[in-house]
């Protein structure tokens, strides 16, 4: 379909502003919640839009649970966690069958769900519980449904995974597999606030608790938002430029800067592509934009991109993390695609 098929579905102000007025006040409510993180709102408010999984990495007491317990609150969803340990067993997220007799005097299987049968997962420290209970997430995080005993049983919809992990404890963890990090839309780093910030959260907040929402979005609200989602245009010059980023991750790619064949083993995947396209959208949903524009992809391009860059031993030895590496591909891959010459660059004189 050209471009010109598109121009008749794209949104209408009308159309689009009920929309952008409930993802303001949504980020509204998550500045006044959660003080001095408004960046990190609007990205997480991009992967939900997006009905991407996000995976929240920071250290203990910065805010990553309040953050999932506010967006489960503000969206009318249920919710529920699980602490991930050592010990925890995949029947204890997913369910299990329940031998029960019956009035009758017969006997049944009966299926007790567990937490996962929820709209909002809390998986809270997941590299702490075994790769076998972390890969019992994949088939809900990928497929939205649950396999027991050769019956599969959808999840509630929506289904968002907002999974936390410990950056600095690593006694007793098991680092997620590329193939479930790969799941998540996005890796958010949560840092510490500034003094402002924590002479407000100490002024405020006494013994921690967080003010109760003064707006909610219920189901009608929801399903407008994701209406209006799916209709955010992408052009095809930022689609390429998205093709161009996540292909330049590669070393064999023309575009491919100094620092991809240095440091990079392994590139992202065509799922990388997808998950740019849709948070991509989001974000232009959230400033209010009918179409996605470059800056739309640059900001969630390292949140996309940061968890499924495999760098090799030399980048560690080097001390250069993927953010860098990020930051410098976005830097030397111009938006159209056209580098002249430097002899035939204008110059004004």
């Amino acid at each position: 379909m050209s471009n010109a098929d598109h121009t008749e579905t794209i949104l209408q102000p009308e159309e689009l502003e009920p929309a952008v007025d409930i993802t303001n006040k949504i980020l509204d409510q998550l500045d006044r919640i959660l003080l001095g993180r408004p960046d990190l709102h609007r990205l997480v408010l991009a992967g939900i839009l997006s009905r991407g999984h996000i995976l929240l990495e920071g250290l203990p007491g910065v805010g990553k649970t309040a953050l999932i317990k506010a967006l489960g609150n503000l969206f009318n969803l249920q919710f529920n966690r699980v602490q991930f340990t050592p010990d925890l067993m995949p029947s204890d997220m997913l369910g299990t069958h329940i031998l029960q007799e019956n009035a009758d005097g017969r006997r049944t299987m009966e299926f007790h769900p567990g937490p996962i049968f929820t709209n909002l997962l809390l998986a809270d420290e997941i590299n702490r519980a075994s790769p076998k209970t972390q890969s019992a997430l994949l088939e809900a995080m990928q497929e939205h449904a649950v396999t027991l005993l050769g019956t599969t049983r959808p999840v509630p919809e929506p289904f968002f995974v907002l999974a936390s992990q410990n950056p600095i404890e690593l006694e007793g963890t098991y680092p997620l597999p590329e193939a479930q990090l790969d799941r998540f839309l996005f890796k958010l780093n949560v840092s510490n606030t500034d003094i402002e910030t924590l002479n407000q959260i100490i002024s405020t907040r006494r013994r921690g608790h967080l003010p109760v929402p003064e707006f909610t979005v219920n189901a009608e609200g929801l399903h407008l938002l994701f209406a209006v989602m799916d209709r955010i245009y992408l052009p095809m010059p930022v689609s390429r430029y998205i093709s161009r980023i996540v292909a330049a991750t590669h070393s064999a790619s023309p575009e491919a800067i100094e620092e991809i064949h240095n440091y990079v083993a392994y590139g992202a995947s065509p799922r990388a592509a997808l998950a740019m396209a849709e948070a991509s959208r989001a974000y232009a949903l959230l400033a209010g934009r009918p179409t996605v524009g470059f800056e739309d992809v640059k900001a969630v391009a390292g949140p996309t991109l940061n968890h499924r860059l495999v760098l090799n031993y030399k980048a560690k030895f080097d001390g250069v993390d993927t953010h860098t590496i990020i930051t410098r591909l976005l830097a030397q891959i111009d938006e159209a695609g056209i580098k002249l010459p430097r002899d035939l660059a204008f110059e004004a004189k």
